[in-house]
């Protein structure tokens, strides 16, 4: 089957520093380049990604930057016969992003959302910070980080035409089990976020003031300086990707704490359960809809609401811990790798080009169509 070429424009695929995005571009298109596909990666430059870059040039995907909008018709010609453009969400003045591409009439307009539920709460405030409600409408496809109740809002309440989950994914090869002694006995790793904060007190700081013989850490830049982290919790500023097997591997139990726009959708796995799964380290998780579906409990997850809930998980013995973190690593490597991700993705595209692209007018798909 003929080789797709695909541009991403993106919020950053070169810094992982204080987003999520980077790490889950970085699993799906290396799942796409060990497929055989074309990728450009357009990232808008911006100073804290310029001086906290950890990808520079990637063997999967072509990599450029561009510092403003206009400079975008420097690709007009590839934007406009690529197989597919996406759109990621996030991305600074995303909005006049989407309609300065929708301009060169591409084949295939997209949209991923790598953060459905906060967008989707936005949207109904009035705020379109990256993607208008009537943009909404003109996506010839919508890839959803949430599934579930997600997808029926996106075609009944906002018009999405075709609504397709692509939940995050995990570089297989990046994220495997590790030998090394374990250092902490619970750990997060994550960018400070005032409406997880008050879950991570209750289900870290707190537990760490229960059991003052026990050992935590919380990794992530941009917590404020007025938290007070009992002295059992260290505190690590950043942590690049590379490093993220090892932390993991060094902990007993990771906590996963899920933003409330997110628990309100259900269905939303972030890219840490499947980073910490893919090591073989049992997670704690807070609880929403549609856990079960990626990790049933509690087989290959445990759920607490109370610092005594997660005392008591952590109270277990080491076999039950392996056996939980096993269980939880043979379904990420059979449902959630960038590999699995991405022709997933594949499939989508090829789908979608079946048919006229939804947002061209009609002369433009005239045009296109006599081309072909």
């Amino acid at each position: 089957m003929k080789p797709l070429s695909i541009i991403v424009v993106g919020l950053s695929l070169s810094s992982s520093w204080g987003n999520g995005h980077a790490t889950t571009y970085r699993a799906l298109l290396a799942g796409l380049g060990r497929l055989g596909h074309r990728v450009l990666f357009l990232e808008r430059e911006q100073p804290w990604y310029t001086e906290n870059r950890d990808l520079v040039d990637p063997d999967y995907c072509d990599l450029r930057f561009y510092s403003a909008v206009r400079e975008l018709g420097a690709w007009r010609e590839e934007l406009s016969k690529a197989d597919a453009v996406i759109v990621g969400s996030y991305v600074p003045d995303g909005a006049e992003v989407i309609d300065r591409i929708a301009s060169f009439a591409p084949r295939l307009l997209c949209f991923y959302d790598i953060d459905t539920p906060v967008t989707l709460a936005g949207l109904e405030r009035g705020e379109e910070t990256y993607v208008t409600r009537r943009q909404l409408r003109d996506f010839d496809v919508y890839f959803s980080f949430s599934g579930g109740r997600a997808l029926d809002r996106l075609r009944h309440q906002f018009g999405v035409r075709r609504a397709e989950p692509l939940y995050c994914s995990v570089d297989a090869d990046a994220y495997t089990p590790s030998s090394e002694a374990k250092r902490w006995d619970l750990g997060y790793l994550g960018t400070y976020s005032a409406d997880r904060q008050p879950t991570i007190d209750e289900l870290l700081v707190r537990t760490a003031e229960l059991m003052p013989q026990c050992r935590f850490v919380v990794a992530g830049p941009q917590y404020p300086d007025t938290i007070r982290w009992p002295d059992n919790v260290e505190r690590i500023e950043h942590l690049p990707p590379r490093l993220h097997r090892s932390f993991y591997g060094r902990q007993r139990y990771t906590l996963n704490v899920t933003r409330a726009d997110m628990i309100a959708t259900g269905w939303s796995p972030s890219v840490r359960l499947f980073e910490a799964a893919a090591c073989a380290t049992p997670v704690i998780s807070d609880r929403w809809d549609g856990l079960a579906d990626f990790f049933p409990e509690p087989e290959a997850m445990s759920t607490a609401a109370t610092a005594e809930d997660v005392a008591a998980i952590l109270g277990r013995g080491p076999a039950a811990a392996a056996r939980q973190g096993e269980a939880a690593r043979r379904i990420v490597l059979s449902r959630h790798t960038g590999l699995v991700r991405a022709g997933e993705l594949a499939e989508a595209i090829r789908s979608a080009n079946g048919g006229a692209s939804l947002h061209l007018p009609a002369a433009s798909k005239e045009r296109r169509h006599a081309t072909q």
